[in-house]
C-alpha cells in the first residue's frame, strides 16, 4: 500500500508538478505531509500557498505555466517570450504579459508579472499554444515577439531587440516576409524596415 507521501507526489506529477496548497488539501493531501515532503527537499515552496515538485521543469518555464493557470486569456510576450524562443541573454525578472486593451490588468502576487495592454489583430495574431507542466500556455511566436520589440523598444531596449532579431534571422525556418508581415499588423512598418534592411544586407 501506497505511502501519504508517495500519494502526494503521484498527485502532484498528476498535475504537471505544481499545485496550490488549497488544492493539495481539497484532493485529501495532508498539511503535514506536504511540510514533510518540503523539508526532505522533495517539494519546494514556490510561494505562500503554492509547492513544485523538486524534480520538475526549470523555474522559468514553471512560472509561465503559473500565469497561464491564473491568467488563461493572457499571452507570454516581449522579454519573456525571447527567452522561451532562445533569441537573447536576458533573464527576465518577471513574466512579460499581453492582456487585450480592455482586459483588467491580472492581480498576481507570484510570480512577478509586467503587464502589458495589446489591440486588436496585435494581440490575437502570431498566438501560439504550447504544453508546460501539464498547462496550456500561449506565447508569440518569436517573428511576432521580435515585432512587439521593435513597438516596446523603450520597455525592452533596443539593443536585446536587435539582438533577437540577428538571432532569429541566422535561422534557417527564419522569414523577412514573416518579420514584415507582423510589423504591418502591428502598425510599425516605417520604424522596422531600414533596421531589417541594414540585418539582411
Amino acid at each position: 500500500m501506497k505511502s501519504a507521501q508517495e500519494k502526494a507526489i503521484e498527485f502532484f506529477r498528476k498535475k504537471g508538478g505544481l499545485v496550490r496548497t488549497t488544492e493539495a488539501l481539497a484532493h485529501g493531501i495532508h498539511r503535514r505531509t506536504l511540510y514533510g515532503l518540503r523539508d526532505e527537499g522533495l517539494l519546494v515552496g514556490v510561494s505562500r500557498g503554492l509547492f513544485q515538485l523538486a524534480e520538475m521543469e526549470a523555474p522559468a518555464e514553471v512560472s509561465l505555466a503559473e500565469v497561464a493557470k491564473r491568467v488563461p486569456n493572457a499571452v507570454i510576450c516581449l522579454v519573456s517570450s525571447l527567452a522561451f524562443h532562445e533569441l537573447t541573454t536576458q533573464i527576465p525578472h518577471y513574466v512579460w504579459l499581453a492582456v487585450e486593451r480592455k482586459a483588467r490588468k491580472p492581480k498576481i502576487e507570484y510570480p512577478p508579472v509586467r503587464v502589458f495592454h495589446f489591440s486588436g489583430k496585435a494581440f490575437s495574431s502570431g498566438i501560439v499554444k504550447h504544453r508546460i507542466s501539464h498547462q496550456t500556455v500561449q506565447i508569440y511566436e518569436a517573428p511576432k515577439t521580435i515585432i512587439d520589440c521593435f513597438r516596446w523598444r523603450k520597455a525592452v531596449g533596443l539593443d536585446v531587440t536587435l539582438e533577437a532579431a540577428r538571432e532569429y534571422l541566422k535561422r534557417p525556418d527564419s522569414s523577412p516576409a514573416f518579420l514584415m508581415k507582423y510589423a504591418r499588423i502591428c502598425g510599425v512598418e516605417k520604424l522596422v524596415t531600414p533596421y531589417l534592411e541594414a540585418l539582411t544586407a
